[in-house]
């Protein structure tokens, strides 16, 4: 049985966060492919298959996406409104893991559909340590959706 390969996009601008959480995922072998994009227009770009991302196809979506909030250019919360608003990709399981601590932002990604929200925590250990439980749960535990769901 060939072994499928995973992709997951984080959507990070922070330089020491991007690192931390590709050792994470790294270190327990979870992900084959992680796709960085620096801000909300990145993510979208590359989700939509638009701009540099042209060659890509809805047909194989990212498992998932780890979304922060505070993002240049376009926001997280406009990320996860365009995500959840499409057919397309409204079933890629989106969790928003950021520094907020807004419960105003927790309130309207939940309204958006986000399926987890989690706080950063601050330290190092803590921070590879939900990273590695995140991604053994959406990888590993979680039943993907099927290729079906993903024809509007």
């Amino acid at each position: 049985m060939p072994h499928e390969e995973v992709e997951i996009l984080l959507v990070e601008d922070s330089a020491e966060d991007v690192e931390l959480t590709m050792l994470a995922l790294q270190k327990n072998n979870l992900a084959n492919k992680v796709h960085v994009a620096r801000d909300g227009a990145q993510a979208l770009d590359f989700l939509f298959c638009r701009g540099s991302h042209t060659e890509r196809s809805f047909v194989k979506p990212p498992r998932f996406i780890l979304l922060d909030l505070k993002l240049p250019k376009i926001d997280g919360l406009e990320v996860l409104r365009a995500i959840k608003n499409d057919p397309r990709t409204r079933p890629v399981p989106v969790v928003v893991m950021t520094s907020s601590k807004e419960q105003r932002d927790m309130v309207e990604g939940y309204k958006l559909g986000v399926n987890s929200y989690i706080q950063k925590p601050i330290d190092f250990g803590q921070f590879r340590e939900v990273v590695k439980q995140l991604g053994y749960y959406w990888l590993v535990i979680n039943q993907p959706p099927p290729a079906e769901t993903f024809n509007p």
